[in-house]
């Protein structure tokens, strides 16, 4: 089968598409046949070897995706599953979850890993009551175009960034209800639309550009949610700053601790791509690419060139 392995740590340039034996499942494990692989910043992490996904090359890239189990024809869909960049990959029963009729391996591999993360930061990290505003920052992204849906079904209101204007019609149509396009003044912005208040919470996946004024948008024991860092690490926070921006709280939370368990998983997972399939949560796919562009797929993901989703098909073409 051919597999996207890095052989050292580094840029995209070390990926290479590579033929290599199908995985043996070990006790507890089948193997599947993958129909699509999610694309995603993890993906950059590993190949880079940043904490918490510090490689071992060589290794194939990746872990989301969805397919069929060879035995037994089930479709099913994962989020972590280690060499998903590949034909094939042996799992863990409890790694994977079924996929409901009316969705396709396509979009259960675009919505799985975003969409679970998108659906804890709205129910848990920040549950977003009637009438809250909060910040989605990078709305036009995968997390952010399903974030932005989840909070407004739960009654909420969001102040979306996006880095164009294109980007910012993306986040509209998703229901944002304020687009600021840069970061620039997103915080006197939202205190602006909700009276003075500010936000009930940021859903910061950028994590250094935006951060400390994040902290200035949130209203009294509001939260900053900082769940990713595409453009770098904060700076180091003195804690007393929370007490100065009004009893705030920031968490730091990770898909891995709200989906621990192969059960948490299940219902996690099962719940957005039912919303999928009752046609109440739209999944964009920006770019469905060929197994062999897993580096351009790269390239654009960290060039800021991608919206929605972005699909790696190792058989070159649609999937089921």
């Amino acid at each position: 089968m051919q597999a996207v392995v890095y052989e050292r740590t580094g840029g995209p340039e070390v990926l290479t598409v590579q033929d290599v034996p199908d995985p043996e499942p070990r006790d507890g494990e089948v193997l599947v046949d993958v129909e699509a692989v999610g694309v995603n910043f993890r993906d950059v992490y590993e190949r880079e070897g940043r904490p918490p996904y510090t490689a071992s090359p060589p290794a194939v890239v990746g872990a989301e995706g969805a397919g069929r189990v060879v035995d037994t024809g089930e479709r099913v869909a994962w989020v972590s599953v280690p060499g998903s960049y590949a034909g094939r990959v042996a799992a863990r029963r409890g790694a994977l979850v079924p996929v409901p009729d009316g969705v396709s391996s396509e979009l259960a591999a675009a919505v799985v890993l975003q969409g679970c993360t998108a659906h804890y930061l709205a129910a848990d990290s920040h549950p977003v009551a009637e009438g809250d505003w909060v910040v989605v920052h990078s709305a036009a992204g995968g997390v952010g175009l399903l974030l932005t849906q989840l909070v407004r079904l739960r009654g909420g209101h969001v102040l979306a960034t996006t880095s164009t204007e294109e980007k910012a019609e993306l986040a509209r149509g998703a229901g944002a209800d304020e687009v600021v396009v840069g970061y620039d003044g997103f915080a006197e912005r939202v205190r602006e639309l909700s009276g003075g208040e500010g936000a009930a919470a940021v859903y910061d996946g950028v994590g250094r550009t935006t951060f400390t004024a994040g902290l200035r948008a949130l209203r009294p024991t509001g939260r900053m949610v900082l769940y990713g860092a595409s453009s770098g690490q904060p700076e180091p926070l003195e804690l007393q700053q929370l007490a100065a921006h009004g009893s705030v709280y920031v968490q730091r939370p990770t898909l891995a601790t709200y989906t621990r368990t192969p059960e948490l998983l299940r219902e996690r997972a099962g719940a957005v791509l039912d919303l999928v399939a009752a046609g109440r949560l739209d999944v964009r796919i920006g770019a469905r690419l060929p197994l062999a562009q897993a580096r351009r797929a790269h390239e654009d993901l960290e060039g800021r060139r991608t919206t929605g989703k972005v699909l790696l098909l190792p058989g070159g073409g649609a999937a089921a």
